[in-house]
């Protein structure tokens, strides 16, 4: 039973925002620290918070249109921001050959939680930086939201808005091309293709 004391769901904010807007805030209280670090390590730091204002003010301006679902409101905003990033695609490629060139992770050193920890070893690694950077956008997309955005395939389907077959199908491929084109014993890939790995292998 949930107590009447307990912080209300996404889903009752979102709603409740629609009479109350103020309301919403507390949605970017709850999400903004995941999203910005999604953001940054995508596109570095100086572009991030930029896309993080304009992913919850989309958010915010759509959030009548909003489904809500189990998880929550994070796989949409994931979904959101992840469009917003594809607009500083040339960013995002030079952010991914700055990790190869100098394995400097811009999120690191500026957030410590465990969901950083889980992928600090595989983004310092150059290899993976430029494997990252050669994927096709849609590929790496997919694969990203899985790896540092912590959402499963369905999620993935969801908030990018793909049917569930594209997403595993996408994620497949990267992970061929990713595994392709590194050492056999650079073993450091498997930190960030392990939470793809372990939803499956779709082929």
């Amino acid at each position: 039973m949930t107590s009447t004391t307990d912080p209300p769901d996404d889903c009752s904010l979102i709603a409740a925002s629609l009479t109350d807007p103020e309301r919403f805030a507390a949605l970017f209280r709850r999400h903004a620290p995941a999203i910005q670090r999604y953001v940054t390590r995508r596109i570095g730091p100086h572009a991030a918070d930029d896309v993080v204002a304009e992913t919850f003010l989309i958010a915010f301006r759509r959030r009548a249109a909003f489904r809500a679902e189990a998880s929550g409101a994070l796989p949409w905003l994931y979904g959101i921001a992840t469009n917003v990033v594809r607009r500083h695609h040339r960013t995002e490629l030079r952010q991914l050959r700055l990790l190869a060139r100098t394995g400097a992770d811009p999120v690191t050193e500026r957030f410590t939680d465990q969901v950083s920890a889980a992928v600090s070893a595989a983004s310092v690694n150059a290899e993976l930086a430029a494997g990252l950077a050669s994927l096709p956008a849609a590929q790496r997309d997919a694969l990203l939201l899985v790896a540092w955005g912590g959402l499963s395939y369905e999620q993935v389907a969801h908030a990018t808005g793909v049917p569930l077959g594209t997403v595993q199908s996408r994620i497949s491929r990267a992970r061929q091309r990713l595994r392709a084109g590194l050492r056999p014993s650079a073993t450091v890939a498997d930190a960030v293709l392990r939470p793809v790995a372990t939803q499956g292998d779709f082929r």
